[in-house]
């Protein structure tokens, strides 16, 4: 159990205690932002007002492609498990929005039941219509990997025209509600199926694949995506197979980090939110107070969403918020024309102050706390389906190459190798044979690692700790400059297969 009170005066009158993060934030969102959203109409310009199952629920996990992708594929390889309502082939096939998430026992939720379930984070979809709701629905069942996450399947994506002819319900709308809480840092693709192309066309198809995203995703940074064919088949190509082993374990590795860093999203979220809502506030309170009283209405509105433009810079300057804190300009204007701006209310202090007073105080408190229930938790990883699958044995990712050559051979693997390495140790004038460090640096030097590799390096080769190396340290140490030389990375310590067969009965 963790308690955190405030400090300030009226927080010693009534304190508040939170008894995890998840707690506070609801508390905080209800008293202090809800409020400031609900005064200037927030939630019809931007994001839907929060409930409980928003801060309760597990990491979603949204896939979104076009049709035959393997979205669906993608979820049946992590799952290991068909789930209901799968559907898998060459054409379109999933018509329907799929949340898969855990439950004791396997089963189908329809989308109208769903929608008024307080304990599931999709209350408010219940806008989009009946005809939406006949296409959504959860899928449970008692997957270890869903304990831990939740992951949405989405109907393919058809052409533009298509899209909106071929759907009974708006569904870049109902995308965007699925969407709306993600940014840019969240997002990762997947280039899959990338088994059925030779290398060359490969990277010509990730070539593409980067140039028209550096046109979508508008960040400097450029976007991680990750090339592999996340299915059970067998490889059509297995050319790129190391390519492919290598890029999944980075997406696993990406995928199990959810749970663990649920808390700080939630809090991070929360405080874009919150930034976004005061910008919002100075921007409904600013057209509120430039709109005359009684004639002229609609053309002062007409001047004043063609002006917003200086209206932004104005509050730019006058509440120095940062560029990046505003909403999008021309979605902004668009939103504005079914608006009333007479019915805007003017600039109220004590509701900013509220979420200022949350930015600079309850926030920290609630950093702190984050910290407290990660150190007291056991370290929360998506566990099961296929993030179990290459664990341990010896088809775990690695296994046998670079440190981990010769693991199972009885032979020291170095053997192979010491005659070379052997002629070179004795031209470095070894006494009571042992060559020093400053005679073994200037061989080791020779391949043009830096000095930290090479210090690593040495560490794990003087078994003895005695700052010099005798013929099978030496050869220890060259094998592990040509593991590193080769491209993989050093073992933190020395596994027992390298140790060299004389010292494997010194104690450590």
């Amino acid at each position: 159990m963790f308690s955190w009170l405030g400090t300030d005066d009226r927080r010693k009158k009534d304190p508040e205690v939170f008894q995890t993060v998840s707690e506070g934030l609801k508390k905080l969102y209800k008293t202090k932002l809800l409020p400031l959203e609900e005064s200037y109409k927030f939630h019809e310009f931007h994001s839907p007002a929060l409930e409980d199952a928003d801060f309760d629920n597990k990491p979603m996990v949204l896939l979104v492609g076009q049709y035959s992708t393997g979205k669906t594929s993608f979820i049946r390889y992590l799952l290991e498990q068909d789930f209901p309502g799968m559907r898998i082939g060459p054409e379109p096939t999933t018509d329907s929005f799929i949340a898969v998430m855990h439950g004791d026992t396997e089963g189908v939720i329809p989308g109208n039941a769903l929608v008024v379930d307080p304990k599931k984070p999709f209350r408010k979809l219940n806008a989009f219509g009946n005809a939406f709701l006949n296409r959504f629905v959860c899928a449970q069942l008692p997957n270890p990997v869903l304990e831990s996450i939740s992951v949405i399947d989405t109907p393919g994506i058809l052409s533009g025209e298509k899209q909106r002819l071929s759907r009974g319900y708006d569904f870049a709308a109902v995308l965007e509600w699925f969407a709306e809480r993600n940014h840019e840092d969240k997002i990762r693709v997947v280039l899959n199926k990338a088994d059925q192309i030779e290398t060359q066309q490969l990277m010509r198809v990730y070539g593409a694949l980067m140039w028209s995203l550096g046109k979508i995703v508008n960040t400097p940074e450029v976007i991680r995506v990750y090339i592999g064919s996340f299915w059970s088949h067998p490889l059509l190509i297995p050319d790129n197979r190391k390519l492919f082993e290598a890029e999944e374990q980075d997406l696993f590795k990406d995928i199990q980090s959810l749970p663990r860093n649920a808390a700080l999203r939630k809090l991070n979220d929360l405080i874009k939110r919150a930034r976004l809502a005061k910008v919002h506030a100075y921007i409904i309170s600013a057209l509120k107070k430039e709109m005359p009283s009684v004639f002229g209405k609609e053309n002062k509105k007409k001047e004043l969403i063609g002006s917003l433009a200086d209206i932004y810079k104005r509050i730019e300057r006058e509440h120095q918020i940062s560029p990046g804190d505003f909403p999008n300009l021309k979605k902004m204007q668009d939103l504005l024309q079914s608006q009333d701006l007479n019915k805007f209310q003017p600039l109220k202090p004590k509701l900013l102050e509220a979420v200022d007073d949350m930015l600079s105080n309850d926030i920290a408190g609630l950093m702190v706390l984050v910290r407290q229930e990660e150190t007291q938790r056991p370290n929360p990883v998506v566990k099961g389906g296929a993030f179990d699958g290459t664990l341990d044995g010896p088809f775990g990712h690695g296994y046998g190459e670079g440190a981990g050559e010769g693991i199972d051979d009885a032979e020291w693997v170095v053997v192979r190798d010491k005659p070379a390495y052997d002629e070179i140790f004795y031209t470095l004038s070894p006494v009571n044979g042992k060559v020093t460090g400053a005679n073994a640096k200037r061989e080791m030097v020779k391949s043009k690692l830096p000095n930290t590799v090479l210090g690593k390096i040495w560490k794990l080769a003087d078994i003895d700790k005695d700052g010099m190396l005798d013929d099978e340290e030496f050869a220890l140490a060259n094998h592990l400059i040509k593991v590193k030389l080769e491209g993989h990375e050093l073992p933190s310590d020395l596994p027992s297969h390298l140790v060299p067969p004389s010292k494997r009965k010194i104690p450590e």
